[in-house]
Formats: structure tokens, sequence, C-alpha cells
């Protein structure tokens, strides 16, 4: 179906447009959004996964955190070698997840309190003798 006459525009490149901050901004909101309120705000976008992680005290990798021992070690190969810890540049979100994950837990499945009296209730009728009971 033809166009209407006089209805297209060629597109102008938009000189007063920052580019930079475009793709930044384009990168950034098609990130998935972090659940963790705690993690978010110390996210800096201009870093990898790998180091926020590692500044925050996390690990990427929980295969790689925590090695498992081989069972065959040579007597010869005693000597284990220790990697250099990575600086924690920010524990603070460390010890609120620590601190988040100590609260105790409400209970969500208990039952309101006038539906527990509904059936008490109703369980009651059921087990009463009545005419038509066997």
């Amino acid at each position: 179906m033809p166009k209407a006459k006089g209805k297209t525009r060629r597109q102008k490149f938009g000189y007063n447009v920052n580019r930079k901050r475009l793709n930044r901004n384009a990168r950034r909101k098609a990130a998935p959004r972090i659940e963790c309120s705690h993690i978010r705000h110390a996210w800096d976008h201009a870093k990898s996964v790998r180091q926020n992680l590692a500044e925050m005290g996390l690990a990427v990798d929980p295969n790689r955190a925590v090695p498992l021992r081989k069972r065959k070690v040579k007597a010869m190969e005693v000597d284990i070698e220790e990697r250099p810890k990575e600086l924690v540049r920010k524990p603070y979100v460390l010890n609120d997840l620590e601190a988040e994950a100590s609260l105790p837990e409400k209970k969500g499945n208990t039952l309101s309190r006038d539906l527990i009296d509904y059936v008490r209730h109703v369980g009651w009728l059921g087990r009463c003798p009545g005419p038509f009971a066997a």
C-alpha cells in the first residue's frame, strides 16, 4: 500500500544527544532488577558481576568458594598453597545480610481465628449423633 505524499521525513542525526549516557542508561535498564536491596544499593554498574560480588565479600561460584578436599593426596604434595584473600571493600553488605538472615521468621501458615472457630463448630456438628447417623 503506498504511503501518503509528504508524510515521510528522513532521520536526522541528533548532535545534542549524549551517546555515552544514552548507552549507559539503556544497558542499565536492560540489566535485571536485583531483588535484594542491600546488594542493589551497593552495586556499581561500571563493574562486572564478579568484581561487584568480590567487593561485597560474596561468591560468584559456590563450587570455587568452598573447595572440596581431594581424597588422593601424595606424601610429597602436602604443601597447600594459600590463595590470597580478596579485599572486601563493602563489608556492610555482608553484615546486613547476616543480620537479616538471623531474624526469626514469621509463621504465615496459620488460619484466621474466625475460620478456626467455624471448622470447630462444623466438625462438632458432623460428629453429634442424629436421626440419620449410622
